[in-house]
């Protein structure tokens, strides 16, 4: 009969939840893990690829990346509760963003004097043993776990794999003592759990009576509105998004996104500002939205009214939410709007000569306000700038102009945010990816992993240089280099964190920090972050003239598709 570690079942049982890769910054903790893994390898067994990352806050935004491509949650796995903190940030963002992944931590021993394999054996092991290791990401965790026996590692997994990716999903804690993964345990012990049994549950669409009241609301509507942010996590979602607003003549609203939610080249989009439109409509519908407007600054109009349909419809991890709807379901968006496209287009086919006029002439006005958007846009784009502050619009549009409709962008501009969704416009499924949290330095690990996911795409890091520090950017280049993910970084350098700034002027407009220019908003304003890159093997370019930012931008991308990363160190419009 044989018998294996726990370390053996475990790395089974990831292989049956379908982990592809996992993610990794080890410790003393995993030598049972890496002992099998050697093992494995000598005997031609396979199980999940592994990628180290120098840092957690990649790991975790790889998995993030891959994910987010993908659809499937993958794997981290890090050192005890010091890499549980350092993944903690990125355990905030994905949490918020609805990203699923299983963060693995390793614990420090329990025995002491050696009574079990995998018993103390380093100074380490005593300090690294907090009262309660989870409480580091439990806020942002679906659910967490210490696997307290090999005999239920698979179950553990199946488990934590369950959770993750059942809607909404998100991530997943489990820890695993070194001694637990040390012990050994006769095949016949182990359990399998299938999905087929244990598996992922998906939110599915509405009933007919919704649908009715859903479409009787927007058809009869002089200035509909729809807002989403993450709708597009699933790629079904934009194609119907955008047969729905053009059915309906729908105003399409993306604020702050986090995923490209309608093709930008839709006559129905309508920009990423709430607030305008908002104030006039008589009907709306907030579509995988958590934050659709700011409300210090938007007025609803009076006596209209607003229909909900959310992963999570009530937003059960924000404390305090404000946004009120009269009709409100919480589903799968992408069945509800085939479910109100297949009813709408039933109603319109038993005549509706009311509607079809009004759709004629909104349709007409959304194209007119369409083209003026763009004029603008376009408009904005054509000033330069001077030697020494590129205008960041300019800049935008100019990588834009390189950039294949298949090729991904992941945007932590922040202060410059707009000017990437407005100058480099995206129009097919998962080819953009925002932040739908508030932990900045996501966007290096993102693109990696976006990489990763689809190795023929071109992956675009646009961030400013306070991001750029919070990337962890040599962890980033480390990997690339690594591993062969060649990706394009453009650093915004707008000499300091603008969203202090603006955030302290928004408050005291007339204050003293405005009188003195004092916003403690400036860190080392003559840092050249291309060295960084040429430290690490890659390319990089420090851009000062708005003359040369074509040829910069050309040259960057042809090291990218020659198999080596590219950083673009951009100086920009100044704080």
């Amino acid at each position: 009969m044989a018998s294996h570690t726990t370390a053996h079942y475990f790395l089974e049982g990831l292989n049956e939840i379908g982990i592809d890769y996992l993610f990794c910054n080890l410790g003393t903790d995993h030598a049972p893990l890496i002992e099998e893994m050697a093992r494995w390898r000598r005997e031609g067994l396979t199980h999940p690829k592994i990628i180290l990352c120098p840092h957690e806050n990649v790991a975790m935004h790889m998995a993030a990346g891959y994910a987010a491509m993908t659809g499937r949650g993958q794997g981290v796995l890090v050192h005890v509760d010091a890499g549980t903190a350092n993944a903690a940030m990125g355990m905030h963002n994905l949490f918020r963003s609805r990203i699923p992944v299983l963060l693995m931590a390793g614990r420090a021993p329990f025995t002491i004097h050696g009574e079990l394999p995998g018993s103390r054996d380093n100074f380490v092991h005593f300090v690294q043993e907090p009262y309660d290791q989870a409480s580091v990401v439990r806020p942002y965790v679906k659910w967490e776990y210490n696997l307290h026996s090999g005999v239920i590692a698979k179950e553990a997994l199946r488990r934590a794999h369950t959770m993750m990716m059942s809607d909404p999903k998100g991530p997943a804690y489990m820890m695993l003592p070194r001694e637990v993964l040390a012990a050994p345990w006769e095949e016949e012990q182990i359990k399998s759990y299938p999905a087929g049994q244990y598996g992922a549950a998906t939110a599915r669409g509405v009933d007919a009576e919704f649908i009715d009241t859903l479409a009787d609301k927007l058809m009869a509507a002089q200035y509909p509105v729809l807002v989403s942010a993450y709708a597009g996590r699933n790629a079904e979602a934009p194609a119907l998004l955008d047969e729905l607003a053009r059915l309906t003549a729908t105003r399409v609203i993306e604020f702050n996104p986090l995923f490209l939610n309608i093709p930008h080249d839709s006559p129905c989009f309508a920009g990423f500002q709430s607030s305008p439109h908002v104030e006039q409509a008589d009907f709306g519908l907030l579509l995988d939205v958590d934050v659709p407007w700011i409300p210090k600054y938007t007025q609803q109009r009076p006596g209209s009214f607003w229909a909900q349909v959310d992963i999570d419809v009530n937003k059960r991890d924000i404390p305090m939410w404000g946004f009120g709807a009269n009709l409100r379901a919480e589903a799968d968006s992408t069945r509800v709007l085939a479910q109100l496209i297949e009813h709408i287009k039933h109603r319109v086919a038993a005549g509706d000569a009311a509607f079809t006029a009004r759709v004629k002439t909104r349709m007409a006005a959304l194209m007119d306000e369409a083209a003026t958007r763009q004029l603008q846009v376009a408009h904005a784009a054509t000033d330069k700038g001077v030697k020494g502050t590129i205008n960041p619009q300019y800049l935008c549009a100019e990588v834009g102009r390189a950039l294949g409709p298949d090729d991904i962008i992941v945007n932590e501009g922040i202060r410059n945010m707009f000017s990437v969704f407005n100058n480099v416009p995206r129009t097919k499924p998962t080819t953009s990816i925002g932040l739908g949290s508030g932990g900045l330095g996501y966007s290096g690990g993102t693109a990696l992993g976006a990489k990763l996911a689809r190795p023929n795409n071109t992956v675009v890091q646009f961030v400013g240089d306070g991001g750029f520090y919070f990337s962890t950017p040599t962890s980033v280049l480390a990997v690339s280099r690594q591993y062969k993910l060649p990706i394009f970084t453009v650093i915004m350098d707008n000499t300091g964190w603008g969203a202090v700034k603006e955030s302290t002027l928004r408050m005291y407009p007339d204050g003293v920090a405005k009188e003195e220019d004092q916003f403690a908003a400036v860190l080392a304003p003559d840092m050249e972050f291309s060295k960084i890159a040429e430290a690490a093997g890659a390319y990089g370019e420090s851009l000062t003239d708005p003359e040369q930012v074509a040829e910069a931008v050309a040259r960057c991308l042809a090291e990218v598709k020659g198999g080596r990363s590219a950083v673009l160190h951009a100086r920009v419009t100044k704080l």
